[in-house]
């Protein structure tokens, strides 16, 4: 990519909670992905918190969601990181990609043209499974390419008490997804 910017790496998820196991996992990928060279901008739990509940009848103008489509349509790749909730993705979560439809007439609608890496942290090896089927299903809905890895996570003891991975295979997990993000990003752009 000599004489290009490095690619823009977006990263979306967490949950209400502050310090939320899916959106530290969410950070330790984006730190991943700058680590593999790309440039990154994350949305957090807070920030999508934040964001206006979807109603394809209002306008996509409020300055939240103008921010948010603007990363999104700027994006080399995406990472996704969702809890499982109840078999599926966050309601926070979901209401974020809701609002990509603001992108629906972007020069690269939606996730077009993008990997996008999936992380998923939950209670339950079940929970996970089905919210990753469900993340996977939602990002070919918009036109992304979901990464050939997905992350899936036991929320419980995550992170030991440095607030590394307490089992190297999580961190794996997380780095073997940005990674692939960052790579597809690359090629694609050298294409």
């Amino acid at each position: 990519m000599t004489g290009k910017l490095p690619p823009l790496i977006v990263g979306l998820g967490g949950t209400v909670r502050p310090g939320s196991s899916s959106e530290r996992a969410l950070v330790a990928a984006l730190t991943a992905a700058a680590a593999a060279g790309a440039r990154t901008e994350l949305f957090g739990g807070a920030f999508l918190a934040g964001l206006p509940i979807y109603n394809p009848h209002d306008p996509f103008d409020g300055p939240e969601q103008v921010r948010f489509m603007a990363a999104i349509s700027a994006a080399d790749g995406v990472i996704v990181s969702t809890p499982g909730y109840h078999g599926s993705i966050s309601g926070v979560v979901k209401n974020a990609l809701d609002s990509l439809e603001g992108l629906r007439n972007d020069r690269r609608p939606y996730f077009d043209g993008r990997a996008v890496g999936c992380i998923v942290s939950a209670g339950g090896a079940q929970a996970s499974g089905s919210t990753l089927a469900a993340l996977r299903s939602i990002i070919h809905a918009l036109r992304g390419w979901p990464t050939p890895f997905g992350a899936t996570l036991g929320a419980s003891g995550l992170f030991d008490d440095s607030g590394a991975f307490a089992d190297p295979r999580d961190a794996w997990q997380v780095d073997t997804v940005a990674n692939q993000v960052v790579d597809f990003a690359t090629r694609w752009a050298s294409a």
